[in-house]
């Protein structure tokens, strides 16, 4: 009879220990920054996409969602400079006057181009002037921070 060898026991054992470590041990699965998360891109052409969208339904308060607390905007006039107002407040004054004031006005975005956490838009704004159909164009200049606009400078031709 053979002898007796706790080798190939041994051998086993320790596999198998080896294994179920392997099963019971958290892993990280690796994913994609294109999978786990949207680009700066595409998260900046999304927020001026919905703060376009409430413009255009007149809807300040789904602006006001969609503004930093520190926001700026800078509008068209007076000319030669605009004017510029800070803080998400006093912006929202701002279109909620605006709203009133232009009802029946809309914003055709032409082209938005994005980098980074910037995008420009390219508009044609429409409207009744002196119940004459009326339109001016234009380009407007977002930052996007977290998800929010930052500042939307606004720039026009003539």
């Amino acid at each position: 009879m053979p002898a007796y060898s706790p080798i190939p026991r041994l051998i086993v054992v320790m596999c198998s220990l080896f294994l179920f470590a392997i099963a019971c041990t958290p892993k990280e699965i690796l994913v994609s920054p294109q999978q786990s998360a949207p680009s700066v891109e595409e998260s900046t052409r999304a927020t001026v996409d919905r703060f376009n969208e409430a413009f255009n339904r007149h809807d300040a308060d789904a602006l006001e969602a969609l503004l930093t607390d520190d926001t700026v905007f800078e509008d068209t006039s007076p000319a030669p400079d605009g004017r510029r107002t800070e803080g998400k407040a006093a912006v929202v004054a701002f279109w909620s006057a605006w709203f009133a004031r232009n009802t029946e006005a809309r914003f055709e975005a032409e082209e938005l181009i994005v980098s980074g956490n910037r995008a420009t838009v390219l508009w044609n704004y429409h409207k009744l002037r002196n119940g004459q159909p009326w339109h001016l164009r234009g380009v407007d200049v977002f930052t996007v921070r977290d998800g929010k606009v930052a500042a939307k400078l606004a720039y026009v031709k003539g």
